[in-house]
């Protein structure tokens, strides 16, 4: 079966943003929370890494899923493969 060029660029962007964005993830969730302690300051009045902890991870997941959202919609117009409405 050949996979047209359209599709083989889709994919291609697909995996290139997926891959970007789980490193985005790994990066906040392992090497941000992991060096944590050792940011010993205070953020809007509480130790930075309580704040990385309870918000600022947060805060990124859902920027993460926001703005894969927006970039797959785009794609599948750009590429003829959108959902009809």
């Amino acid at each position: 079966m050949q996979v047209s060029e359209n599709l083989q660029r889709y994919w291609s962007k697909n995996l290139r943003i997926t891959s970007v964005l789980m490193l985005i993830w790994f990066v906040v969730t392992f090497v941000i929370g992991f060096y944590a302690r050792e940011l010993n300051f205070s953020f809007f009045g509480w130790p930075f890494s309580f704040w990385v902890g309870a918000q600022g991870a947060l805060v990124v997941y859902v920027l993460i899923i926001g703005y894969y959202a927006y970039y797959m919609n785009r794609l599948d117009v750009e590429h003829g493969v959108a959902e009809e409405e």
